[in-house]
């Protein structure tokens, strides 16, 4: 009883201070708004609203009344003219949205575990909660400053949110957001952290020879045993053969059917003649991956890796201030830099491990029709390195690739999501969207559950592609106005299996009923919400994240979160050398970096651990699978879900 007063006064107290020190205005939700509508009214941040208004996160209802602080625009600006010699610290806090885990917040502000939890003692007893108002640690600062600094603001990209709307709502125009955030260009990206004023802070980058890293211990690889050869003989289509059938039979994933046989691409049909092994386990046994220490191996033989990273460093100006300014302006610079900054942990980890290594960088100076490629080729011995990686752009590696084809060096394109031209030697690490779906329908079917999607009519490509190449999917009935028939959806389950439900829709109401009609049956069958790409609706406030939890919402993924303490060390080395968190380019740097020198660190050639090693990073995994048209694709996929205790764990 005593905590519940102390909880309750300390609530009044925050509040009572924050009204006390700002102008707070009253509205009265109206039928249909968002969060996000009124922050926009009223000229905040949808943050802004949820710190005053933490219930606002689970439910918004018409007619209640919601605290809306007066926008600071005019304060703020008025504040940078007067701001006194001496800065001082305020009290940082944080309110935990849906989604966010511990790992994700203490990797935002830059603090450990343990100074995040002694800040916030609740923590270890109650763990995290959704709108739960954090206290985050300060890191010690200087006593006085002589120069304020421009305070940095970010924005996070919500659902539904356009360019437009997110510059209306600070004031910009759409131009400028663009240009402080050029990778949004293309395309506006849901969670995306963008910056409206001020600076991202730098990666300090180093030579090799100055830094000194924490070895990162290698993490587990998979590998095949030695299998015999293939054999295959040709078998005819039977009437009402699946692939799921076909897959069962010869011991095949689907995409090894495809493989096989490329025609299966679109459907499988009765009289159809397909390559399989003709012994049923045979392909199989060859793919059955074993655990092991991927070491480097004990040979003198030195090998030699290429990095080629778009530096471009005749865009460098003559003064130091015009330096500076493409620094802070040049976007892609800052990825490529970021990319650089987690190499450099690779290298320096795995010559710590002993790996004998010659690493050697070039500038690419590229753009993405042009580079400096062909010169670095004629000018240096390329031909002769192990491995090269980079360059950035789609165009730009094939050109390299198809330089150094009659080699046969392998050349790994880090960042490229093109499917590009088939080039043998060519290994494309990004994996393909394509193959996320693929996998996630391969992992429902080796879990030979009761799979239901519920498509709405807009999604006739999907409704097509299920009917034609996943015969083992039920569809969902639909009403006559296009909603969910949601008895002819009871009807479709079954007892004693794990009812697997795919959601194939943006509209709302379509999945609020497909939602609770899998949480009224819980009692009695087993369902599993899925996914197949992001869905933005999900992340709205209409839609209860406690649901998904409940319902332990599936989806692919190329990438994961990793607590691991090989992934902790990699964290500790990077804060320690560059004074930040690692940005996903900065990890991807490290990944494709320390994975491709550990390879060639083995007694086999890249292309040789390529057909014969699953390999994982920190966030990547790396499953080389030769294309038939010629080149190596990954397909390094993690099927994760949602847990209770508001993590994401991996499926098994």
């Amino acid at each position: 009883m005593n905590y519940f007063f102390v909880t309750i006064f300390t609530m009044f107290f925050s509040l009572t201070s924050v009204l006390a020190q700002e102008k707070i205005d009253k509205y009265i939700v109206g039928k249909g708004e968002t969060v996000n509508q009124i922050a926009q009214k009223f000229n905040v941040t949808p943050y802004d609203i949820y710190k005053l208004n933490p219930d606002a996160q689970k439910e918004l209802k018409p007619n209640s009344v919601l605290l809306i602080p007066k926008s600071k625009g005019k304060m703020a600006a008025a504040e940078t003219k007067t701001a006194a010699p001496m800065v001082k610290q305020q009290l940082k806090t944080h309110l935990v949205l849906a989604k966010e885990t511990l790992f994700s917040i203490e990797k935002k502000y830059d603090v450990t575990d343990a100074d995040l939890k002694k800040a916030n003692p609740d923590l270890e007893k109650l763990g995290l909660q959704v709108g739960q108002v954090l206290t985050i640690p300060l890191k010690n600062a200087p006593k006085t400053s002589t120069v304020t600094k421009t305070a940095v603001v970010y924005h996070t990209v919500l659902a539904k949110e356009t360019k437009y709307s997110i510059a209306k709502l600070y004031n910009i125009t759409v131009a400028e957001l663009e240009q402080k955030n050029p990778e949004i260009i293309p395309n506006l990206t849901v969670g995306y952290e963008l910056l409206i004023k001020g600076t991202r802070p730098k990666a300090v980058v180093k030579t090799t020879a100055e830094t000194k890293a924490v070895p990162v211990k290698p993490t587990a690889v998979k590998s095949v045993t030695a299998a015999e050869p293939v054999s295959y003989i040709d078998y005819t289509v039977k009437a009402k053969e699946t692939f799921y059938s076909l897959s069962k039979q010869f011991g095949l994933t689907q995409q090894q059917l495809i493989d096989l046989n490329p025609n299966l691409s679109a459907g499988v049909q009765d009289g159809m003649v397909l390559k399989v092994p003709s012994k049923s386990n045979q392909i199989a046994s060859n793919t059955i991956k074993q655990k092991v220490a991927l070491t480097k191996k004990n040979s003198n033989d030195k090998k030699t890796l290429a990095l080629l990273l778009p530096f471009n460093i005749a865009k460098n100006g003559d003064t130091i201030s015009a330096n500076v300014s493409r620094l802070n302006n040049d976007k892609f610079l800052n990825m490529t830099l970021d990319f650089y900054a987690g190499a450099l942990v690779a290298i320096d980890s795995a010559k710590q491990l002993g790996v004998n290594l010659d690493v050697k960088i070039f500038d690419s100076n590229e753009a993405k029709t042009t580079s400096n490629v062909a010169a670095i080729y004629s000018n240096n011995d390329l031909a002769s390195a192990d491995a090269v990686v980079g360059p950035f752009y789609q165009t730009n590696v094939e050109k390299m690739a198809n330089l150094l084809g009659q080699s046969n060096v392998p050349v790994i394109s880090p960042l490229s999501k093109d499917a590009g031209n088939p080039t043998p030697n060519l290994y494309q690490s990004i994996v393909p969207a394509t193959d996320l779906k693929t996998a996630m329908f391969d992992f429902l079917k080796a879990k030979q559950g009761n799979t239901i999607a519920v498509i709405d009519k807009k999604r006739e490509t999907i409704r097509k592609y299920i009917l034609e190449n996943q015969k083992e999917v039920k569809i969902a009935p639909l009403t006559p106005t296009g909603g969910l028939n949601v008895e002819g959806f009871k009807s479709q389950l079954v007892k004693d299996r794990m009812n697997y439900v795919i959601l194939e829709t943006a509209n709302t109401g379509m999945i609020k009923y497909t939602i609770n009609a899998m949480v009224s049956v819980m009692a009695g069958y087993q369902v599993q919400l899925v996914i197949l790409e992001p869905n933005e609706t999900l992340d709205t406030d209409e839609i209860s994240f406690e649901n998904l939890t409940k319902l332990h919402l599936m989806y692919p993924s190329a990438t994961r979160e990793n607590n691991s303490p090989e992934a902790q060390i990699f964290m500790q080395s990077y804060r320690k050398k560059n004074k930040v968190n690692p940005s996903t380019f900065a990890i991807r740097g490290f990944d494709i970096t320390f994975d491709t020198m550990m390879r060639l660190a083995q007694d086999k050639t890249y292309q040789e651990t390529a057909e014969t090693m699953i390999t994982e990073q920190v966030e990547n995994k790396f499953e080389y699978h030769k294309k038939e048209e010629g080149g190596y694709v990954n397909k390094g996929v993690y099927i994760l879900y949602y847990d209770t205790d508001l993590t994401v764990k991996e499926a098994k």
